[in-house]
């Protein structure tokens, strides 16, 4: 009886520890993919059209902190490729004081323009700064801005490491 017995708390022992070793793992694994840094984004981009106006058709993001950038103009004095560059280099401003990477962090982004023709021009322009891996977009043609002279607006969604 006594062996039994003592068979008995043996095993109770070893699934006690088991079962402790198994939470132990399970910890460490969800300590371990804290500690990963976050995959910013992944770009779905699966037809010629997407690639063509430098656009992905979905971003899918995991983890990280949102950043939402607001709507960003430039100088009135500038023609249309010089305020979307300054656009461009503000927003990537923003984004690295707010603790990202720039604007490789970008998913997402509204232009509003107020002349339909340079539509062709900022996806140029898109594909020259972004070169990959393209932020999704709306590009919405408008009758006017709250400044004089202003020719593009874009507002964004930006997604960093939240460490």
């Amino acid at each position: 009886m006594r062996a039994e017995r003592n068979s008995f708390i043996k095993g109770k022992a070893m699934n006690i520890g088991c079962t402790k070793r198994k939470a132990l793992i399970a910890a460490a694994l969800c300590a371990a993919a804290w500690a990963l840094p976050v995959q910013a984004k992944e770009c779905y981009s699966p037809d010629a059209r997407s690639k063509e106006r430098a656009f992905s058709r979905a971003v899918i993001t995991q983890g990280g902190k949102t950043i939402w950038l607001a709507g960003q103009t430039a100088a009135a004095n500038l023609d249309f490729e010089g305020q979307t560059r300054a656009i461009f280099e503000s927003l990537d401003k923003t984004i690295k004081g707010a603790g990202g990477s720039g604007l490789k962090d970008m998913v997402t982004m509204t232009v509003f323009i107020n002349d339909v023709r340079y539509g062709d021009r900022f996806v140029e322009i898109r594909k020259e700064v972004f070169k990959e891996c393209f932020p999704g977009s709306a590009l919405i043609t408008v009758t006017g801005f709250a400044r004089p002279g202003v020719l593009v607006e874009v507002q964004g969604i930006a997604v960093i490491d939240g460490k």
